[in-house]
């Protein structure tokens, strides 16, 4: 099994892998002034890989999120950890006062979170092959891990708490599930996602079930969207990985972040 395959199974899987996905009301200064006046001045997608003991170094200031991905952390000892930090200007008719969250923006952003069918087809640029290529085959909820039958997308009137299973295929690993849980408290939208198989390249088993797993945020910043992510794995490791996995993660972070914008884009902020 190669490095380049090892790289691109934890960057296919690293965005809504075992993701933990808060959605609430935040200003922007939740970040060091740096980070804010980065994404402020140049649009940019911030990314950090780091390997043996890595720790996280984009984190916002909030409590709940440090928890979460202290708790993550202690829990997997990861050696890999990918985190990444960028900003979606809200149209001007969307503004709201920064440290309130609107109700039917917080519902609408939740909603599109849930649309996983549409990750179907996305296309990333192969940095190896250089050309776009096929992200996911297929991506879906299904009734259940035996059956794998396709359900809808679900859209709900208000935040609450479901649990789903979902099945993902890439045209390089084949099929994997895995278990999506949302849960509504407060301000926050928390949403889960843990692998419930084995990721594998042939025969080879690389990842164990739950050892893939990744935490993002949303925060309404009033007139804009801050979207921090960030993917723990344990997994083999080798010399090199880290400029590797920074390069790679690129490419891929831009896929599924514009994925997820054109979502905001064509339902909820429509411009």
């Amino acid at each position: 099994m190669g490095l380049n395959k090892l790289i691109k199974l934890i960057l296919v899987f690293s965005f809504f892998s075992a993701v933990n996905v808060h959605v609430f009301s935040v200003p922007l200064e939740s970040l060091s002034p740096s980070y804010a006046q980065r994404l402020r001045s140049g649009g940019e997608i911030i990314i950090e890989a780091q390997l043996r003991n890595p720790a996280p170094v984009l984190l916002p200031s909030d409590n709940d999120l440090r928890r979460i991905v202290s708790g993550v952390l202690n829990a997997l000892n990861p050696n890999i950890m990918i985190e990444s930090l960028s900003l979606y200007d809200k149209p001007a008719g969307y503004h709201t006062d920064a440290g309130t969250w609107d109700v039917t923006q917080r519902t609408a952003v939740f909603n599109q979170t849930l649309a996983l069918s549409t990750l179907t087809g996305i296309q990333y640029y192969s940095a190896s092959r250089r050309q776009m290529r096929t992200f996911y085959e297929f991506s879906g909820i299904i009734n259940n891990p035996q059956a794998r039958s396709p359900v809808p997308d679900p859209v709900f009137r208000q935040p609450q708490d479901a649990s789903f299973h979902v099945r993902q295929r890439d045209l390089t690993f084949g099929d994997n599930i895995y278990r999506y849980d949302y849960t509504a408290a407060g301000e926050a939208i928390i949403f889960t996602q843990e692998n419930t198989t084995t990721l594998s390249y042939g025969i080879i088993p690389l990842i164990n079930r739950g050892n893939l797993r990744s935490i993002m945020a949303v925060f309404d910043c009033g007139d804009s969207i801050l979207v921090y992510s960030v993917s723990m794995v344990k997994a083999l490791s080798f010399p090199g990985l880290n400029d590797r996995i920074r390069d790679s993660f690129t490419t891929r972070a831009e896929a599924v972040l514009g994925w997820f914008t054109g979502r905001l884009d064509r339902e909820v902020f429509t411009r």
